[in-house]
């Protein structure tokens, strides 16, 4: 019990009561310092950075440049990436600034920098699960997921640190996006540091007890487990093959609504993939009327 007591007291005190309706907290992103008084570009949540290219207000170039910069910026403090490909990721952030200006706009990741737990693999990226045991293990082919989130236009700014395998709630190597002296959670805390950072759009992690739950909450952020078999896990390394989940993590709930309509599907590949069409998760009035559904809790 005092193990665990100790974990939830690494919660910042700064996060509680804190509003993370559709605006993300910017004091995070300055926390760590290489922040203005002023919000940056890197601070935009997807649905605002997505609305903002779509428009052409913003160019994906501008704002992968951003957040490749905050990475130079904060991350020899935090530790969140493993891997940073930064001239593959300027290189895809071009090819969908000339789509969007050829008005071949893909949806909202379409331009936005993704950071990708290190045990999803990417083609030509180390996918190392944080572990020496892995050193030098270069993915041949991308992941369902990440397959997906190129179709759609994402950017991969890099590869984030894991708990070794995922196989704990803290990541070690990583620290508190809001309290560098603080643990960052587990085994997704990479991801979920990046995004709190502003070291990412959005980030994907994988979940089998908490690991994207867990270090979405000591940041800040929102980590959405999805249901079982909706997301596929073909190149995904996996903890536990019968209870693992991928899914995304971002600064609002409203990001992690339109991440899932990018990556969900069945996959012939991953024998608990569902074939359940994804309701539109992005209505409006989505969750409008609540009469007659039942919720379950996890704890």
């Amino acid at each position: 019990m005092a193990a665990v007591a100790g974990l939830f007291r690494s919660v910042p005190d700064g996060l509680r009561g804190l509003d993370l309706g559709d605006t993300p907290p910017a004091a995070a992103y300055r926390a760590v310092g290489g922040g203005g008084g002023d919000a940056a570009v890197y601070e935009l949540s997807l649905t605002e950075a997505s609305r903002a290219v779509e428009r052409r207000e913003l160019s994906p170039v501008e704002l992968t440049e951003s957040v490749l910069g905050r990475i130079a910026a904060v991350d020899a403090r935090l530790c969140a990436y493993v891997t940073v490909t930064a001239d593959a990721a300027l290189r895809a952030a071009r090819q969908a600034g000339s789509e969007i200006a050829a008005r071949r706009w893909r949806g909202p990741p379409h331009g936005a920098p993704m950071a990708l737990k290190d045990m999803i693999d990417a083609a030509g990226v180390p996918t190392t699960a944080s572990s020496r045991v892995r050193e030098g293990h270069v993915a041949k082919q991308d992941s369902a997921v990440a397959a997906r989130l190129a179709e759609a236009g994402a950017v991969l700014p890099g590869k984030t640190h894991t708990h070794e395998f995922a196989y704990g709630l803290i990541t070690p190597q990583t620290h508190n996006a809001w309290d560098p002296g603080r643990i960052a959670g587990g085994s997704s805390g990479g991801s979920a540091v990046a995004v709190a950072a502003g070291a990412a759009t959005f980030a994907l992690g994988t979940d089998t007890g908490g690991s994207m739950r867990v270090p979405a909450a000591f940041n800040g952020m929102v980590g959405l487990k999805p249901t079982y078999g909706l997301v596929p896990r073909h190149g995904v390394t996996s903890l536990s093959w019968s209870l693992g989940h991928v899914g995304p993590i971002t600064r609002t709930v409203r990001d992690a609504a339109l991440v899932p309509a990018a990556v969900a599907g069945h996959d012939p590949r991953d024998p608990a993939s569902l074939a359940t069409p994804l309701p539109d998760l992005r209505r409006e009035d989505s969750a409008a009327d609540l009469k007659g559904v039942r919720r379950r809790f996890s704890w």
